[in-house]
């Protein structure tokens, strides 16, 4: 089971499409009115997975927030007939407004200008004023460059100075401007055209959704809600069976549109809505709520995280990880003032280093195993102590390939939190997944660990942790 799944959850038995998996209706709610998106990500590069694409995602939560269904992401290389293809394809599907990334530059494979000018039947045009501020852009670099070919880079400023007739013209950021370029004919979508770099895209997003060619394309836009709750220690059938029974029961779920995600362990159930759904909302948060009440530990969307940081207000924690290589030490210190927090931590991955930096007791390695409840308890107080420390972590485990034996496979790992006073919760539990799952996996049950310390005592006592192994659990 890999994590960082995104489905729409199932619907019952005989309903239908499923739950959430609305992309073909008009919208959360029934809206018939509501523009639709599509966005093009452009480049052999990125359709090859030489580089990641980070446009897709980050336009379609920005067209979300404009009110905007985004209804598909697709990424084609550079070439001119599967672009244009791509484009004809959006238009076919009924879509208001097409937002393309890439293919902006000055070499020859960067074609989306002029694909996009055919797609909307408009001649390309040069752009004078254009052309001299990309010059100006350029000059300082053609100074600081010796043996730079002129006339080349003059060729390359006036190729991306060529422009659809009619569109309006983007500033650059970089040296590539974009455009956004109203259709010609009824019901022809309008296209917005970024460059590549997240640099440049994102500050000229901002001006294009300003444009009054984007305006009304958009215009009819709806206002969309989005609901986040997270769960831990729950598979994510239960909550496929959770909103089934919903549904039974009568909530309006066809006005939501609900989707679950495993992410680092943990379930997102992340819930789409117009204002006019918030009381089936707030309906399916409260069945939710009733029966995962032991597990649903974020009715606000809020991240262990950062809950465990606002519980650490006042406290320094410490570490001694050993599968974890420096994860866990990472993860704690990934989120900015965390030195009001973080004592310091130290990777003890050979018994030598767990007895010599964090005061294990060799004895105890020796006679119960590195890997085991005891070590981790050992880890968590030395840490506490060698860092003078308000709570200790410790971890210890099995995370692979090899290494494993018939008592203590792949996948096993024990962990321990402490706080100065006696308080401490020690788990032991056999996480899945390759070695990077189970490295990231142990990071994610720790944080549930420190959260359970810092917060209710009854509740940290209840609550198992996925995967634990039986008689491990000591509070």
């Amino acid at each position: 089971m890999s994590d960082e799944r995104s489905r729409p959850a199932q619907a019952p038995a005989g309903s239908g499409d499923a739950l959430g998996a609305r992309a073909a209706a008009p919208g959360p709610g029934g809206s018939t009115t509501n523009p639709r998106a599509g966005i093009l990500v452009t480049g052999t590069e990125v359709l090859t997975g030489i580089i990641s694409d980070r446009n897709g995602p980050w336009l379609s939560a920005r067209l979300r927030e404009s009110g905007v269904d985004a209804a598909a992401i697709e990424i084609v290389g550079d070439r001119p007939d599967d672009l244009l293809h791509a484009l004809e394809s959006m238009a076919q599907r009924g879509f208001a407004l097409i937002v393309t990334s890439g293919g902006l530059g000055p070499t020859a494979d960067d074609l989306t200008a002029e694909i996009v000018a055919q797609f909307s039947g408009r001649e390309m045009v040069l752009d004078e004023q254009l052309e001299q501020r990309i010059g100006e852009i350029l000059r300082p670099l053609m100074t600081r460059w010796r043996g730079l070919d002129h006339e080349a880079i003059r060729v390359s400023n006036r190729k991306q100075a060529l422009v659809p007739a009619g569109a309006t013209i983007l500033e650059p950021v970089g040296t590539a401007p974009g455009f956004v370029v109203p259709p010609t004919t009824p019901g022809q979508p309008t296209v917005v055209v970024l460059p590549g770099p997240p640099g440049e895209l994102q500050p000229m997003w901002r001006t294009a959704a300003q444009t009054a060619a984007f305006r009304d394309a958009t215009a009819g836009a709806t206002t969309y809600r989005t609901g986040i709750v997270r769960l831990f220690g729950i598979p994510e059938s239960e909550i496929a069976n959770t909103l089934r029974l919903a549904e039974a029961e009568g909530l309006a779920l066809e006005q939501l549109e609900i989707t679950t995600c495993l992410r680092r362990g943990e379930i997102e159930v992340a819930t789409r809505y117009e204002p006019a759904a918030e009381e089936p909302y707030e309906r399916l948060i409260e069945f939710i709520a009733s029966r995962h009440a032991d597990t649903l530990f974020s009715l606000d969307g809020t991240t262990v995280d950062e809950q465990v940081a606002e519980l650490l207000a006042g406290h320094m924690v410490a570490v001694a990880e050993s599968c974890t290589g420096g994860l866990m030490s990472a993860r704690l210190t990934s989120r900015a003032g965390s030195s009001a927090y973080f004592a310091g931590g130290v990777v003890a991955y050979s018994n030598e280093v767990k007895a010599e930096l964090v005061g294990v007791d060799a004895e105890l390695i020796e006679r119960v195993g590195a890997v085991s409840a005891e070590v981790a308890e050992a880890l968590a107080s030395g840490a506490m102590e060698t860092f003078g420390a308000d709570v200790g972590i410790g971890i210890t485990g099995v995370a692979g390939p090899g290494g494993g034996t018939a008592e203590k496979p792949v996948g096993l790992v024990c962990f321990s939190v402490c706080e100065r006073g006696g308080a401490r919760i020690t788990r032991s539990a056999q996480l899945p997944g390759d070695r990077a799952d189970i490295r990231d996996r142990s990071t994610t049950v720790t944080m549930h660990l420190l959260r359970r310390l810092l917060s209710d005592e009854d509740e940290r006592v209840r609550v198992p942790l996925p995967g634990e192994v039986e008689g491990s659990s000591r509070t």
